[in-house]
């Protein structure tokens, strides 16, 4: 390829909106160009990086036994009333209407679709296993769009769908993807790791999420460096505390606090350690009638830690909250308790509530809280004693330090970029949508299905946000636009360097490098600049003093300096490194 022949548009200033260094980098380097709100043209320097990805993704899938299809970006809603996600999913599915005023959607996923696929093709279970994927457009109505590709509306998706005929089938598959996962991530050159994930609205059982490394990641993975234990923050057990908890000391007290509404707050007035709090955090659950209305509302109160925060999918697990539930209103919490936000507590309530206390919390003695009168808090809290033992469960967040579940050390945290996530759906949509298949005795039963997705657009973001410095992008050589960029200096004016730089171009062509010429006649600053700018891993410089001396000089995206190489040995030089 030569740069006069193709469309190279950096910028030297990012727009104003860009926030993260994978926005402002795509935008400079002129790999994208916005449309509107999260909506995107992949412009000729990032489609080929898309290209790339979906290529590694096509042979890996194809490797594993998936077959590749194509499913309407439009879809009629019918499928979806069907599953119950049609109102279920909310603002972010866009509903649409044709002219004969019948609903339908575009698709952020395709469980309805595929499974209406299978319902009609997959008649026995001699058909079965069967995984169907495809590499599509999505489009979600995102709230509030942006990082550019990171969190856009209209996206890039490989999502994937097995079918078989029992869970320890449907197990194998989903093992088969995971391996699949592996192999994918691993070609693509990315920091990542695979974490133990919760299921979410999508269902299912068994999950992971692929996570690439990068500090500016919105998720948090929490590991253990001495062991193989990974998930994600919703996912994370924080164990219960191995010691028993300690005998009271101290007599419960009223304490003023006055327009002390934090645990931070209270523990400094009273000059103790925040451990020594309690955390109150009212929610509401919700009976309704036929219609949809409120007939009886059930007020609960957590208690966490006061340095720790509550994890609301693991609260969405505790009996009796696992149907959904709300944060309390204000007239509801002074109802029960008699005061507003800030002085809560289990003790002196005005109405029952149902108290649910985190493990940590259910082992402290001598704690403080609320008074459930404003400007007092209550020091020296004791279960038992003062108020009556509590249902516990794992309400919080784990932080750095705590120990692995598994039992094998202590946690870190580090933040990700979630890029793919595998589920076991088991039978929640083949059921839905009465999806059967004759099994070995003759009998209908449903398919049990699992479903795989990659962010492919998204992809190419996170690797920029583990993969940049001051000048530019640093792509890894396996989804790089070009893998080499040939860097002549005054082509126009020397017949000896434009032909050995043609020529070095073409002998790279045709081993297969995918290698860019440019042939513009920039300076060599601008030329370099904007070369590093996109990331190019491999330049080559040609030059006239360099061709005297016998030189050229390469020099790899990271390297801080050049390293000269023989003219005649350039081309083999660059096949090894590529090979290495």
């Amino acid at each position: 390829m030569r740069a006069s022949q193709f469309l190279i548009s950096t910028l030297k200033e990012a727009p104003a909106d860009a926030e993260v260094a994978s926005h402002r980098l795509m935008m400079r380097a002129g790999m994208i160009k916005k449309l509107g709100a999260g909506i995107y043209t992949y412009m000729p320097m990032g489609l080929r990086v898309i290209r790339k990805v979906e290529a590694i993704v096509r042979e890996e899938m194809d490797r594993a036994g998936a077959v590749e299809c194509t499913m309407p970006v439009v879809q009629p809603a019918e499928l979806w009333q069907e599953s119950g996600r049609f109102e279920k999913m909310g603002p972010e599915l866009l509903r649409i209407k044709d002219r004969h005023d019948r609903d339908f959607v575009v698709q952020p996923t395709s469980e309805e679709v595929v499974t209406d696929i299978a319902r009609q093709d997959l008649r026995s279970y001699k058909q079965l296993p069967k995984n169907l994927y495809q590499v599509q457009t999505k489009f979600r109505d995102e709230r509030r769009p942006r990082f550019g590709l990171m969190r856009g509306r209209e996206f890039i998706m490989k999502d994937a769908y097995s079918f078989d005929r029992d869970a320890a089938g449907a197990k194998k598959s989903y093992e088969a993807m995971a391996q699949a996962y592996r192999r994918i991530f691993d070609r693509f050159g990315l920091r990542y790791r695979a974490v133990a994930a919760d299921s979410g609205a999508i269902g299912g059982d068994l999950s992971e999420e692929f996570q690439v490394i990068a500090a500016t990641g919105e998720d948090a993975i929490v590991y253990c460096p001495d062991s193989e234990y990974a998930a994600n923050m919703e996912k994370a057990e924080a164990l219960a505390p191995s010691q028993p908890r300690g005998a009271a000391t101290q007599p419960m007290e009223k304490v003023a606090t006055p327009g002390k509404s934090t645990c931070e707050q209270v523990a400094d007035l009273l000059k103790v350690p925040l451990t020594r709090t309690v955390k109150s955090l009212v929610l509401a659950t919700d009976v309704v009638d036929d219609k949809g209305q409120p007939v009886k509302t059930q007020v609960w109160l957590l208690l966490v830690r006061g340095d720790h925060d509550m994890n609301e999918i693991k609260v969405g697990k505790v009996p009796g909250l696992d149907n959904g539930f709300r944060f309390a209103t204000v007239p509801e919490i002074e109802a029960h308790f008699g005061t507003k936000p800030g002085y809560l507590g289990p003790i002196g309530l005005k109405q029952p509530v149902r108290i649910v206390a985190d493990r940590e919390v259910a082992v402290m003695a001598d704690w403080i809280c609320g008074a459930n009168e404003e400007g007092y808090h209550l020091t020296g809290v004791n279960w038992g004693r003062d108020v009556p033992e509590p249902v516990v469960a794992d309400l919080r967040n784990v932080v750095a330090g705590d120990l692995s579940p598994d039992g094998k050390g202590k946690l870190a945290i580090e933040r990700g970029i979630e890029v793919g996530h595998i589920f076991v759906l088991g039978t929640k949509y083949s059921k839905a949508m009465d999806a059967t298949f004759l099994d070995e005795d003759g009998k209908p039963k449903f398919f049990e299905m699992g479903c795989y997705g990659i962010g492919i657009t998204r992809l190419p973001a996170a690797a920029i946000e583990q993969n940049n410095d001051e000048r530019g992008i640093i792509w890894p050589d396996a989804i790089a636009p070009f893998t080499v960029v040939v860097c002549p200096i005054g082509m126009d004016r020397s017949a000896e360097v434009k032909a050995a730089a043609e020529k070095l171009h073409d002998e790279l062509a045709a081993a297969g490098v995918d290698v860019m010429l440019d042939d513009r006649g920039e300076r060599p600053g601008a030329m370099f600049a904007d070369w590093e700018l996109i990331g190019v891993p491999h330049r080559v410089v040609i030059s006239d003093r360099g061709l005297k001396e016998g030189q050229l000089e390469y020099q790899h995206r990271r390297d801080a300096g050049a390293t000269k190489v023989p003219a005649g040995e350039i081309a083999a030089f660059l096949k090894a490194r590529l090979a290495a």
